[in-house]
């Protein structure tokens, strides 16, 4: 009998266990085939037909369609570097330079994916109507008080993303690196 309900609760264990770290995994977006740089994260293979069954799932969980392998890459900046959340009080400064893509669009979002509500009803630039310097570089100011130029504009109190969709990109799907000096710079501002 003693026998029996070590197994009984080992098997408990395994389960809650497994289920416990697919939750997890999924509810932190994380997967395999994930490429990192500086505060970008992207998944390459999400619109693959070999995608992992964790990014799978993260789709089905948050209802997305990903971009397939030949449309573009998606990369989601949850704070200026890697580890830390963008703090919705400061002044953040997205520039130069962009890996080489036909089309691109720059939205803030909130953390579970939907769009930041704003008087100004600015949820991203695209790289048609962005403002750009002489020298063809531009700077996305990214704040809740309104900025001269390219200014995104977020929620006071509201944690945010910043969600980089390259359409028509020359990176490979099968990119496992990414170059640093490739991807957008993110800056941190001043904080009132």
């Amino acid at each position: 009998m003693a026998q029996l309900l070590r197994m009984i609760l080992t098997v408990i264990a395994g389960v809650a266990l497994g289920l416990g770290a697919t939750f997890f995994t999924v509810e932190r977006g994380l997967g395999f085939g994930a490429v990192r740089t500086g505060a970008w994260t992207g998944w390459p293979k999400t619109g693959a037909r070999d995608a992992d069954p964790y990014a799978r799932a993260v789709l089905a969980r948050s209802g997305e369609l990903p971009l397939g392998i030949a449309e573009g890459l998606t990369f989601v900046a949850k704070g200026e570097r890697q580890g830390s959340l963008f703090d919705p009080r400061c002044i953040y400064r997205v520039s130069d330079p962009l890996p080489q893509a036909r089309y691109w669009t720059l939205t803030a979002t909130k953390p579970d994916g939907r769009l930041i509500g704003n008087p100004a009803k600015r949820y991203g630039f695209t790289s048609s109507e962005i403002l750009r310097a002489a020298d063809g570089s531009f700077e996305i100011v990214v704040a809740s008080q309104v900025q001269p130029g390219n200014w995104l504009p977020v929620g006071a109190n509201e944690p945010y993303l910043l969600v980089l969709h390259l359409f028509d990109t020359a990176m490979s799907a099968t990119t496992s690196q990414l170059d640093r000096a490739g991807m957008p710079k993110i800056t941190k501002g001043a904080c009132p």
